[in-house]
């Protein structure tokens, strides 16, 4: 067993006699030989126990055991008591004390204590972790959505980056979320309790820019279309790129966006690490999942209780290209909620490339609902197992995509 140990006993020789024995058994003594000494230490963060004799000067163990009792219920403090202070030691248990000791009491009776008390403390803040990881939950796992290999492509990319301390520029089309991938990356990244500031870039000056950076010490700075940036703002990111600054930088940029104005070197710089977020037009089979999240949105906003999404629903949605990525179909889910037509616009196909693209993504979705099992979805489809196999090779599905 192992773990600090705060040891609070104002009689020095009695001090050291107790962080030896507590060091010689692998824990970490911290010694105190007072309240006011000791009480630096007393957080609810503290990994380990409290050991205090009752009777000191001034603030006495009681007094100890009260303040750790109101900044953390489940921080063990163990007391040391004298013959005469046995009844107030039995009503200090009472309080909330984990046990006490009579002094002289052996190392073994001490020992014993002290590990039973850090147990108890490791698995308390064994919960709390789990409670917070369960209520944080993993903010790709929870923002970034689909079951798509490039979804999960994009996540696994997204966990590998936050860590780091470099900027980030994160690539995409129109209406794909740059923004929330990069407010992923910050949530995800050890900076998660520092600011996190977006800023549209077109108009940022080397003022503003030299500002934000400083209000965001310790947090992250997302630069939205970053290629807007002015000459001379571009100019003093390079600086700032350079300089020993405690802010991350974060740059969002469509893929297609014109580079001809922006500095050769800064872009260079920043895309040292890129997220690229791939189109909806790449990856139709997370359509169903995107578009069941957005109407259960929609319907948590407006109240609006959703038509049932059926695959007659499903199917033309996935017909489509959607040229407005997630920002076009979440357009889609506000219509279907408030009962208006869930499309986007078809463009100019012909009635065989719809009707292609229908049959596609009804195959797309079969497989889905029967977790990629090609003779459950042909048997949902009333379709010979060959013709269906002759059907996915023509449209290049992969049932092992779907398991």
């Amino acid at each position: 067993m192992s773990g600090p140990v705060l040891v609070v006993e104002d009689d020095a020789p009695v001090r050291e006699a107790l962080g030896q024995t507590l060091e010689l058994e692998g824990f970490s003594p911290i010694l105190a030989g007072s309240f006011v000494v000791a009480k630096d230490h007393i957080a609810a963060s503290f990994p380990g126990v409290i050991l205090s004799d009752v009777r000191m000067p001034g603030r006495d163990g009681l007094h100890l055991l009260d303040y750790t009792r109101e900044t953390d219920p489940d921080l063990p403090v163990i007391l040391l008591t004298g013959e005469g202070d046995i009844p107030t030691a039995v009503g200090a248990t009472r309080r909330g004390a984990f046990e006490f000791l009579e002094k002289p009491c052996s190392n073994e009776v001490l020992i014993d204590t002290v590990t039973r008390a850090m147990r108890a403390r490791d698995l308390v803040l064994e919960n709390r972790q789990l409670k917070s990881m369960v209520a944080a939950g993993d903010a790709a796992e929870r923002m970034l959505f689909g079951k798509s290999d490039k979804a999960e492509a994009l996540r696994h990319a997204v966990r590998q980056l936050a860590p780091l301390s470099e900027p980030v520029l994160v690539l995409g089309p129109p209406g794909a979320g740059i923004d929330k991938v990069s407010d992923v990356i910050h949530r995800l990244s050890p900076r998660a309790a520092g600011p996190f500031q977006r800023v549209a870039a077109a108009s940022l000056s080397v003022e503003q820019l030299r500002a934000l950076a400083e209000e965001c010490q310790g947090g992250s700075l997302y630069l939205d279309q970053v290629t807007a940036l002015p000459p001379e703002t571009q100019y003093a990111l390079m600086e700032l790129l350079d300089s020993a600054t405690d802010t991350r930088i974060l740059a969002g940029s469509f893929s297609d966006a014109d580079r001809s104005q922006f500095n050769a070197d800064l872009h260079y710089r920043l895309e040292a690490l890129t997220v690229r977020i791939p189109a909806i037009k790449d990856r139709p089979e997370d359509i169903p999942e995107l578009f069941r999240h957005y109407v259960r949105q929609v319907h948590e906003q407006t109240g609006v209780a959703p038509p049932p999404i059926t695959e007659a629903v499903i199917a033309p949605l996935m017909a489509q290209d959607w040229p407005g990525n997630a920002r076009a179909l979440m357009n889609a889910a506000t219509r279907f909620v408030l009962g208006q037509e869930a499309r986007a616009d078809e463009g100019e196909m012909g009635l065989t490339e719809k009707l292609a693209h229908i049959e596609r993504a009804l195959l797309i979705e079969g497989l889905r609902r029967n977790g990629g099992n090609a003779s459950l979805t042909a048997e949902h489809f009333k379709l010979p197992r060959k013709t269906l196999y002759d059907k996915l090779t023509k449209y290049g599905i992969k049932p092992k995509s779907f398991r």
